[in-house]
């Protein structure tokens, strides 16, 4: 009868380790998405793509988290979910300053991290086991400006609607606005440069304060995305003001719309679903076996009526 209950017991273990062993292989990888807003339209492109890449994928889920802009909240989002043993972190940063804590904290769980769209490492060497998806942003500010340069015959007045002054986007978008006015086009003048936080409202109230300070000496404005440059769009068209070019940035739909119309002299193709995308498959790789390149580049496209029809 001992003999009996103890190969019983043996029996019992080596049926509950493969269970355990087969739960896990069952249970695949979990990735966990954290998003700066769940209200900015372009990044719910980005986080669709990524979704769509995971649910296509056997073995893998993706779990989404909305950080509404907080850093803070952001950072303990990250910590919730390296708690709940995932296997890797996509993260696009509401601070791309204040991204030490959420490099450090993936680290220590030792799980791989892929930073998309926003570089908190611009001008700096990832750290191991660190990836980044994105696009040149100053590239998307040099197009902008070299299409304004030309509709304004190298002379005018501009505005420049920058996004959060946090944000590596919004500070090379506007350096390279300014980069093109220095190096080519010394006879147009920056009229103002105030931000707008990415929001289209704000985009509407600040072209509406600038119409009033420059009047006929404001000629252009160059927002560093479609949101605020549509809310200048509305600004301009309740003015009766015709006359002025406005150019954005991320080829939302509403914004393509708007140059089909004419209401928006160009915006700045961001591919949202080449970065969505491009992140999810950076992880795919790494927790499958691969080393993938630690920065991938997405190309920026300016878009203008004459190539919209390519895009739509």
């Amino acid at each position: 009868m001992r003999k009996f209950l103890v190969l019983l017991m043996m029996m019992t273990l080596l049926t509950g380790a493969v269970f355990a062993e087969g739960q896990q292989e069952d249970d695949g990888f979990k990735v966990g998405y954290v998003c700066n807003n769940f209200n900015d339209t372009f990044q719910t492109y980005v986080m669709d793509a990524a979704e769509a890449y995971f649910n296509g994928i056997d073995d893998f889920e993706i779990v989404l988290q909305d950080s509404v802009e907080d850093v803070i909240r952001q950072q303990d989002l990250v910590n919730t979910l390296i708690a709940q043993k995932i296997d890797a972190l996509i993260v696009v940063p509401v601070d791309t300053s204040a991204m030490g804590p959420i490099v450090r904290a993936a680290d220590e769980a030792g799980i791989p991290l892929c930073f998309v769209n926003r570089n908190p490492y611009a001008d700096k060497t990832l750290p191991e086991n660190v990836y980044y998806v994105g696009s040149q942003e100053v590239i998307a500010g040099q197009q902008q400006m070299e299409y304004m340069g030309e509709l304004l015959d190298g002379k005018g007045g501009v505005g420049i609607l920058m996004g959060k002054l946090d944000n590596e986007g919004a500070l090379k978008r506007t350096e390279g606005n300014e980069s093109v006015i220095a190096d080519k086009y010394p006879g147009i003048k920056i009229l103002a440069k105030e931000t707008g936080n990415w929001q289209r409202d704000q985009g509407m109230t600040l072209t509406e304060n600038w119409i009033t300070a420059y009047g006929s000496d404001l000629n252009g404005i160059l927002a560093n995305n479609d949101e605020m440059a549509l809310g200048a769009v509305e600004a301009l068209k309740a003015s009766g003001r015709e006359d002025i070019f406005v150019m954005g940035v991320d080829a939302i739909p509403d914004a393509k719309g708007a140059v089909g119309n004419g209401t928006l002299s160009a915006t700045v193709l961001q591919d949202a679903v080449g970065q969505g995308e491009g992140g999810a498959k950076v992880i795919h790789s790494v927790l499958t076996g691969s080393t993938p390149e630690a920065i991938t580049w997405v190309p920026f496209v300016l878009i203008t009526p004459e190539n919209l029809a390519d895009f739509q």
